[in-house]
């Protein structure tokens, strides 16, 4: 067994011009699978998906708060008065941190949501790309592996959940864990926590499946820290556990006490509803499996491997050492576990686990394992190429990394996408910014829960001013929003305006568009409200104080 004394071969890792040439292969890539998204990213996106505006939100609010008041990060500007809103979704801080500069610099949420879209999977690609070439020795390997990864059935559907995207530090993850495994070394211990961390603040459902993930992997290689091996390995291990613990914290408290006090849970019942179905790996959304045979199959998710990702994968084992090979035999075991848990409920030991890992009660959607699932089969197939061009010629391996790379790209394509344009944010909001520090806002209609989506407009208008407001859509809805609903169902009339007041609203905004014409005409008799600006179909309102 290899022990302290196994270095990585100089051969076999990546030089720095490779790495700026493999770079710009995955930017071309992310570019041509996501046309014509880099072609306008100012003017093109996917805001008829509200999620697509909440993570526009996000990354705007976080990059504000964090030069304001980065104490009160979590205490964004919806849903008020509640407290630790943020935490009612993702708060995608690694994102929000690439694309700050730009906020900062005055570009739009949806610029900067684009290109940091784009980003996540020319990162996926590349450092998928660099883990493998370090582990097979072949570049070839590497950049197939790092389409397979980025490029999916998976990741190519799910623009709107940006927090999907960027999975640039899972292969990160899973090198230090080999290099620790192999060498015990604290170097490998602090690499493997800060990939973690870094991996985690990215979304909480992907610190959740890579800890699942972590511990599937060294599973799967007793020899390595078990006997007299696990004296040199669990305190190394350990330490990375509590440094991630440490810097982890802060960010999930306020999820635990959104937890107790909101009572965002997801019951296993919830989570049952959101598992993956075993047609849901058939599914494929690339044009030509999807126009050919897949359709059939299609009902919202897609985790087909590819065809490419699968031959390959079945040579990797094999083909040469094949599950003998210690990193191919961690990244099958952790597919499989990932497979078997993305059922949810319907796989019994899911329950269990959901009893003794508290994490795992956030976690509404199950099916979203079969991201890592999709990954552990696009690694293995790097294997299996690297294997077939050890045993050939090189002009002959030429024509078949190449012939591969295209295939497991064409698999995917599904260029060009549709968007929809983006037309900037009303000036009319510009008016809120000199609103006084006191100021509560609140956008009218109220939508309630059937179309509570269209609670998004005004938060990403709120970009702009960013003052309170009792609006607000996110993964979850405070008991406060359904009394909101109710008081706010007759706006206007003596019970809306009392409620208002009650709560400290100082500000009404109408979009009379999508008001009815009676409540828009009754609008005039209530002197509490008066008007301040007009702006098309939207109107502003100071709501003064009684008497």
């Amino acid at each position: 067994m290899k022990g302290a004394s196994d270095p990585e071969p100089q051969s076999r890792v990546p030089t720095t011009p490779w790495l700026a040439v493999s770079f710009g292969i995955f930017v071309v890539l992310a570019v041509i699978h996501t046309w014509p998204l880099a072609y306008a990213p100012g003017r093109l996106s996917r805001n008829d998906v509200a999620d697509t505006v909440l993570h526009e939100w996000i990354l705007a609010w976080v990059a504000h708060q964090l030069v304001t008041n980065p104490l009160h990060l979590f205490d964004a500007n919806i849903f008020y008065p509640e407290r630790y809103t943020l935490a009612y979704s993702d708060h995608l801080i690694v994102q929000s941190l690439m694309g700050a500069p730009l906020t900062w610099a005055g570009f739009s949420p949806v610029f900067v949501h684009n290109v940091v879209l784009i980003a996540g999977y020319a990162l996926t690609g590349w450092t998928t790309a660099y883990v493998l070439t370090r582990w097979t020795g072949s570049r070839a390997a590497g950049v197939l592996s790092g389409s397979l990864v980025a490029f999916s059935a998976f990741t190519l559907t799910r623009l709107p959940q940006i927090q999907d995207l960027h999975f640039e530090f899972f292969p990160l993850v899973l090198l230090a864990l080999d290099r620790l495994l192999v060498n015990s070394r604290m170097r490998d211990a602090l690499a493997l926590a800060g990939w973690y961390v870094l991996q985690s603040l990215t979304g909480t459902y992907l610190m959740v499946f890579t800890a699942i993930s972590i511990v599937a992997a060294t599973l799967a290689r007793p020899r390595e820290w078990l006997g007299g091996r696990f004296a040199a390995v669990a305190p190394k291990a350990a330490v990375a556990a509590a440094i991630a613990i440490a810097v982890l914290t802060p960010f999930l408290l306020p999820y635990l006490v959104v937890s107790r006090e909101a009572g965002l849970s997801r019951s296993l019942a919830e989570t049952a509803r959101y598992s993956a179905v075993l047609t849901d790996y058939f599914a494929a959304a690339g044009r030509i499996h999807f126009e050919t045979w897949s359709r059939r199959f299609w009902d919202g998710d897609g985790l087909f491997p590819g065809l490419t990702s699968m031959l390959l994968a079945v040579v990797a084992l094999g083909l040469g050492p094949g599950v003998r090979d210690r990193r191919i035999r961690m990244v099958l075991v952790m597919g499989i576990v990932t497979f078997a848990l993305s059922f949810g409920p319907a796989f019994p030991p899911y329950r269990w686990l959901y009893r003794v890992f508290p994490l795992l009660t956030g976690i509404r959607g199950a099916v979203r394992l079969g991201q890592i699932v999709i990954a552990a089969v696009g690694i293995l197939a790097g294997f299996g190429l690297a294997a077939i061009l050890a045993r050939t010629t090189a002009r002959v391996g030429t024509a078949i990394a190449l012939a591969a790379i295209l295939a497991g790209n064409l698999e995917a394509f599904r260029a060009p996408l549709g968007y929809t344009e983006y037309r900037g944010i009303p000036e009319f909001y510009e008016s809120l910014r000199s609103a006084g520090d006191d100021a509560v806002l609140v956008s009218m209609p109220f939508y309630a829960s059937p179309q509570f989506h269209l609670n998004d407009r005004f938060m990403l208008a709120s970009t702009r001013f960013w003052k309170p407001m009792l609006n607000g859509y996110s993964g979850f809805k405070p008991a406060s929003f359904y009394k909101n609903v109710e008081a706010l169902r007759g706006f206007p009339d003596e019970t809306s305006i009392t409620h208002l007041r009650s709560l400290g609203v100082t500000h009404v905004v109408v979009d009379s568009r999508n008001m009815a014409r009676p409540a828009l005409d009754r609008l005039g008799q209530f002197s509490e409200l008066r008007s301040l600006a007009e702006d098309g179909n939207l109107r502003l309102y100071l709501l003064t104080r009684a008497n």
